[in-house]
Order: C-alpha cells, then sequence, then structure tokens
C-alpha cells in the first residue's frame, strides 16, 4: 500500500510538472529566489511558501500528500504559487539542499521530489552509522559533504536525474551556494510561528500550527 501512495504521489507531481504557463498550467514555470525557488505564477493572488528540511519525516509525507493536489488544483491554474525554501537542521540535510539546488531552477522541482519522495530509503544509514562515519559527515566542506553523499546514496539519486558524479560534486564544493544557504535558513529559522519543518506561510504570513495538508488547503481557500 505505501509502494502505491509514493508512486501515485510521483506520477502526479512529474505530470504537473510538464505543464507551462504559455499553456495554462503554471506547475512547469520556475524561478530562483533569495533562498529557494518558486513554482507557478509570480503574480499569483495567494503565495504560499512552504519551509522544508530533506530529513524531516513530516515534510516527505507533505511532499507525498500534499504537493501533487497543491500543484495540480491550484498552482496549475495560476491562484496560487509555491515557494520551496530550506530550513536546514544538519549536514546532511545541507548536502542534500545543494544536490536539489544544482543546475538550472527548472531542474529544482524534480530534483526536491527526488529526494523527498525517496527519503525511507536513503535515510537509513542516518540511524545506523558509526562513530567514524559522523565523523567524516560533520568533517568541514565539501569533503564532509561529499562522504554523505557517498554514504547516503545521493550519486546514485542524481544520476538517475542526469547528473554526472563530477556535476555532483562541483555543486557540492560550492562554498557559495553552501553559506548562502545556511544564512537564508538561519533567518527563516527566526521568523515568529516557524517552530518545526514543515512550515508554511500564505502571502507572507506564517500559519502557525500548520503542518501538513490537511490543515493548509482551508487556508489557502480563505486567501482566494
Amino acid at each position: 500500500m505505501r509502494f502505491r501512495t509514493i508512486a501515485r504521489a510521483a506520477v502526479l507531481a512529474g505530470a504537473a510538472l510538464l505543464g507551462v504557463g504559455a499553456n495554462g498550467n503554471w506547475v512547469g514555470t520556475v524561478a530562483e529566489t533569495d533562498g529557494g525557488h518558486r513554482i507557478g505564477n509570480p503574480e499569483a493572488k495567494v503565495k504560499v511558501a512552504e519551509f522544508v528540511s530533506y530529513t524531516c519525516p513530516h515534510c516527505a509525507a507533505f511532499a507525498r500528500e500534499g504537493e501533487p493536489p497543491l500543484q495540480l488544483a491550484y498552482v496549475a491554474p495560476g491562484s496560487v504559487s509555491l515557494e520551496v525554501r530550506h530550513l536546514i537542521r544538519d549536514p546532511v540535510d545541507l548536502a542534500a539542499a545543494m544536490l536539489t539546488n544544482c543546475g538550472p531552477a527548472s531542474k529544482f522541482p524534480q530534483n526536491h521530489a527526488a529526494f523527498m519522495l525517496g527519503q525511507d530509503k536513503w535515510m537509513a544509514p542516518l540511524g545506523k552509522a558509526t562513530t567514524a562515519q559522523k565523523q567524516r559527515w560533520t568533517t568541514e566542506g565539501a569533503a564532509g559533504r561529499r562522504a554523505i553523499a557517498s554514504d547516503f546514496g545521493f550519486y546514485s539519486i542524481m544520476e538517475r536525474r542526469g547528473y554526472s558524479r563530477s556535476e555532483a560534486d562541483r555543486c557540492l564544493a560550492d562554498e557559495a551556494m553552501a553559506r548562502k544557504l545556511a544564512e537564508t535558513s538561519a533567518q527563516d529559522w527566526k521568523r515568529p510561528g516557524i517552530g518545526g519543518t514543515p512550515s508554511f506561510s500564505i502571502n507572507g504570513v506564517i500559519m502557525p500550527g500548520t503542518h501538513d495538508w490537511k490543515a493548509l488547503e482551508p487556508q489557502i481557500r480563505q486567501f482566494l
């Protein structure tokens, strides 16, 4: 049952990503923002921001259950835009975020989906890591991030997305990207109302206590 749920979410997300604004489907319109990526109509009446961590199981649950209906029913028609922003919790999270940001903005949504929908598989090493592995993961700079990518199977994920290992390594070595993600994450963590992941804002206002699609959708409707 779980496999069918994940597969269905992947199909829905992939179908939604085929559209472009010119054809009346805004899900294919992606732009980099200061600290994230906006998917959808830049002039949408309702602007939703999703604050996520790649090592957060609740964020993966929202990616399966919330992002497909949000994109298909609200983002695609142009009434809602979705900005995905990163709340970095640990070195593994940072490495994953850097790889989802690897390449042009147009690749981000499917990079994001690949890491989120496969989280239950690639997260396994986190629970059975040796002391030596943890030390490698916390090594400063690109060396630590390469160790994480190797131990967690990130290179295989990126290969399936069409990236070579050398391309993935170049992104993991991008210190400017690492600083930017860390800085914008630190700023977002300080926003009143954000106490965990995922968190959401609508038109710049944090929605306290909102962490899943069941709670978020009625609030979106109130703004439409």
